[in-house]
C-alpha cells in the first residue's frame, strides 16, 4: 500500500533497523540516503508510527530519488535554517500529514 501511496515501486528501499550510523545522528529517529532508511530502533517502532514511515518513504523516494536532495544540500539548508524548518524537512512533514489518513484505511482495510 506504499506503493500505492507514493504511485511508485518503494521494494528498492531497505530499511537498516538499529543502524550505528543513525544512531549517532543523536535526537533522530531514522535517517536516509538513496533507497536507504536507517533507524535508531527496531523496525515494529518504525511501522508503529505512520507519519514517520510516510515521512522517512518521502525522503527516500521523492527527495534522494529525484536527485533533489544530496548531504550538502541537506548541511546547506540545515545550517540556513536549522533542522524544524528546513525545506526538505518542511515537505516531509507536510506529504505525511497530507497522505497519513489515507494510508491508515489502507493499513485497517488489510491491503498492507
Amino acid at each position: 500500500m506504499l506503493d500505492q501511496v507514493f504511485e511508485e515501486a518503494v521494494g528498492p528501499v531497505q530499511v537498516i533497523e538499529y543502524s550505528r550510523y543513525a544512531q549517532a545522528h543523536l535526537g533522530m529517529v531514522a535517517t536516509t540516503r538513496p533507497n536507504l532508511i536507517m533507524l535508531v530502533n527496531g523496525g515494529d517502532q518504525f511501522i508503529a508510527d505512520p507519519v514517520m514511515v510516510l515521512h522517512e518513504y518521502f525522503h527516500v523516494l521523492r527527495q534522494w530519488g529525484t536527485g533533489r536532495l544530496t548531504r550538502w544540500r541537506y548541511l546547506i539548508e540545515s545550517a540556513r535554517r536549522g533542522y524544524w524548518e528546513n525545506r526538505f524537512e518542511r515537505e516531509a512533514r507536510e506529504f505525511s500529514a497530507g497522505v497519513v489518513d489515507r494510508y491508515c484505511d489502507y493499513l485497517n482495510q488489510g491491503r498492507g
